[in-house]
């Protein structure tokens, strides 16, 4: 069993900057990838970044270039650092583990989710 918990999230002026970070217990190896999502009210979940377990990466078009995501496979712990946030990135923010080689934003393909951490930009 997988457990995911992200922290980070907070409020921040347009132009700033956040780093959220998600923890994994259980077991996070080789054949597992992680991303990030976000959903806004009202809205469907966005995938917004992934990365395999060897450091390939897919990013959502609205944040390729603003966004970075990273994990630390010893420690099991997945980042996404967040500039030039916008108000349009205002959302909960949901990492996820799913058994898969290849980086994706689909969310069907993956199998554990964590609860979320509030991202609000004004």
């Amino acid at each position: 069993q997988v457990q995911l918990v992200e922290s980070g999230g907070g409020s921040v002026q347009a132009g700033g900057s956040l780093r959220l970070s998600c923890e994994a217990s259980g077991v996070i190896n080789s054949e597992y990838s992680m991303g990030w999502f976000r959903q806004a009210p009202g809205k469907v979940r966005e995938g917004v970044a992934s990365i395999n377990f060897f450091g390939y990466i897919v990013y959502g078009f609205t944040v390729k270039g603003r966004f970075t995501i990273s994990r630390d496979n010893a420690k099991n712990i997945l980042y996404l650092q967040m500039d030039s946030l916008k108000p349009e990135d205002t959302a909960m923010y949901h990492c996820a583990a799913g058994r898969g080689l290849s980086a994706t934003l689909t969310p069907a393909e993956y199998d554990y989710w964590g609860q979320g951490t509030q991202v609000t930009v004004s």
